[in-house]
């Protein structure tokens, strides 16, 4: 008796299943727009918390020269 044989098919993930959705309802340039925006919230959000981190970093530094000058 032989085996059946097995099929790999991947199951498409929730992204790749929003994209084949996104295909189908939106043009192609709106579909580039939406994820151009989609990048600047991201790219923003980088620089929000490299913001946030370098002042972190200075007012560490404010701190430890004020102690050591005490």
């Amino acid at each position: 008796m032989q085996a059946a044989p097995v099929r790999a098919t991947a199951i498409p993930s929730f992204t790749d299943a929003l994209r084949a959705v996104e295909s189908v309802l939106m043009s192609s340039g709106q579909r580039t727009a939406r994820r151009n925006a989609w990048t600047s919230v991201l790219e923003d959000r980088r620089r929000a918390k490299d913001r946030v981190e370098a002042q972190r970093v200075v007012e560490q530094t404010l701190t430890e020269t004020v102690t050591a000058r005490s």
